[in-house]
């Protein structure tokens, strides 16, 4: 996709035991991660580098399953969420391997498409709902897979009571994609969002926040682009933070940006400013005057807005 990469996993038909010897053997570290599920992770160069053994599902209840290994790549292939996260590529020559026959034409088109089932595929792992929205706004192209939204809309509702920090970790990583607006705008409207945050009723803030961020500020902060999501309340802010378990640091941050003790506004005076930023500090000061510029429809107030 002509993208830059973050990580690089491996996988291996070595069992996880066989792994650990040959990167002990190869005088790398290794540190037994997954073992359960088969992964271990080498440690080169203070990187790290998750190697799984390829492997099968043998039972899964929606929140974790019971595997055994294999050394079928293909079997290994069916067991993957989309078709286009169902590509290997040779270690020696970067040869592509495609078992679903499917993975490699859906990246370059940018379809995010479940391996078979959308329905069996979301019961193996509930949270895979979150994953389809998440690369759907980071790799997506034209219209969303049709089944995949009709699964993901029927079982939404089985998202409550998953994993607060991995419910965390797949809606931050959406919201920091170039432009999720299409991603939850589609959540949305298949009642996704209503499951996982009930207090995000009004996308218009959030809209107008990655409109700017992208046009003008040229930024990207996840964390602010979840606050634009939510009404400005103490209450609305410790909901989300719960819900989806946030640091504290982040927890702080959301509290803060949300509260409505120190009105902004794009007229304030210099002196006004100093002393807002004084009672308030300039991380908290800064992201209530984008929430404030996101709440604000009226265009004629962008020059007001960048001056502060």
């Amino acid at each position: 996709m002509g993208l830059g990469v973050d990580d690089i996993d491996i996988a291996t038909v070595l069992t996880p035991d066989q792994t650990t010897q040959a990167l002990e053997a190869a005088g790398l570290k290794a540190a037994p991660t997954g073992v359960e599920h088969g992964t271990v992770t080498a440690i080169a160069e203070h990187r790290p580098f998750e190697i799984t053994t390829l492997r099968r599902d043998v039972s899964t209840d929606g929140r974790r399953a019971v595997v055994a290994f294999t050394e079928d790549w293909g079997e290994d292939a069916q067991r993957r969420d989309f078709r286009l996260n169902a590509l290997y590529a040779d270690p020696d020559d970067g040869r592509l391997y495609d078992p679903t026959g499917h993975g490699l034409a859906d990246a370059r088109a940018g379809r995010v498409i479940f391996v078979g089932d959308p329905m069996v595929r979301i019961r193996e792992d509930y949270l895979r709902i979150l994953r389809f929205f998440r690369f759907h706004a980071w790799f997506g192209r034209g219209e969303p897979d049709q089944a995949a939204l009709n699964a993901c809309r029927a079982l939404k509702g089985m998202l409550s009571g998953r994993s607060a920090e991995r419910t965390q970790k797949e809606v931050l990583k959406l919201l920091a994609a170039a432009d999720p607006r299409p991603a939850v705008r589609l959540m949305a409207a298949c009642g996704v969002l209503a499951v996982i945050l009930p207090a995000a009723k009004d996308l218009r803030r959030f809209e107008r926040l990655v409109e700017i961020q992208r046009g003008v500020l040229n930024e990207n902060d996840p964390l602010l682009r979840l606050a634009a999501l939510l009404p400005a309340s103490a209450e609305a802010a410790a909901e989300a933070s719960e819900r989806l378990r946030l640091s504290n640091a982040q927890t702080a941050r959301l509290a803060a940006a949300l509260a409505v003790d120190e009105p902004i506004t794009a007229w304030m005076s210099p002196r006004q400013v100093r002393r807002a930023i004084y009672h308030l500090g300039k991380r908290v000061f800064y992201d209530r005057v984008r929430l404030a510029w996101a709440a604000d429809a009226n265009a004629k107030a962008d020059p007001l807005w960048r001056g502060l």
